[in-house]
């Protein structure tokens, strides 16, 4: 191609093959889509997304504006909502975004729902997992049905390596929680939030792991007698 004009007569000609495969697009501006990529039946495109590499996107699944997705595999049925997915697999009615990253080598079973500000890199996520929001998973493997709550953190890197954290199936990992690699919770456990949890959670067991709350009476306000307060 020796011009502009040729490149978008390129990128056209790409979006009506897949077209004609039944491909919905709500509109072809600023839809990138390299030709090595494949697009099951019923998939829904907006605009300003782009598709690389060896990507291969499901059937009837929902690609929303702003998402990149290179060398990955996207299960039917899924959405991925302005979200970025790099070499990574995405299992079937799984849900991604807005504004998450799987970075490569991730793997998401199906069912699983990442929420909105989520990162998960080299790790692999079990059958109806959810990590709905404000959350970093690195070097880990998560079991089924596991809950994270808002702000949990795999602390995988010490300074000079990787290490992983394996979680079990049917966890309940509350808020703010940070989980020291390497580190194993069991299945059925039961992560209080706020904690930090450096060693080994049983099968089945309660972890609590954070200071107890003190109150020193009136040294709040104390401490914003000179506060000058705007209204």
């Amino acid at each position: 191609m020796n011009s502009l004009a040729e490149m978008e007569k390129a990128r056209l000609a790409v979006l009506q093959k897949h077209l004609e495969n039944g491909v919905i697009f709500e509109c072809a501006d600023g839809i990138v889509i390299e030709e090595s990529v494949k697009i099951g039946k019923g998939t829904r495109i907006s605009p300003n997304v782009t598709l690389r590499g060896e990507t291969v996107i499901g059937e009837n699944c929902v690609i929303t504006g702003g998402s990149v997705i290179v060398d990955s595999v996207i299960g039917n049925r899924s959405t991925i909502n302005a979200s970025q997915c790099y070499q990574s697999r995405v299992g079937e009615e799984v849900s991604v975004g807005p504004f998450s990253h799987l970075r490569p080598n991730s793997v998401l079973d199906d069912h699983v729902h990442v929420g909105d500000f989520v990162e998960i890199k080299n790790s692999n996520i079990g059958v109806g997992t959810a990590v709905a929001h404000l959350t970093y998973i690195g070097d880990s493997d998560v079991g089924r049905n596991v809950n994270f709550g808002c702000g949990c953190v795999t602390v995988n890197y010490d300074g000079v390596k990787k290490c992983r954290c394996k979680i079990g199936d049917n966890a309940f990992i509350g808020c703010n929680t940070n989980m020291i690699a390497p580190v194993e919770i069991g299945d059925n456990t039961f992560i209080a939030a706020g904690s930090t949890i450096t060693n080994e959670v049983p099968d089945g067991d309660f972890a609590i792991a954070r200071a107890r709350q003190v109150n020193k009476p009136g040294l709040g306000a104390e401490k914003l007698r000179d506060r000058k307060l705007k209204y």
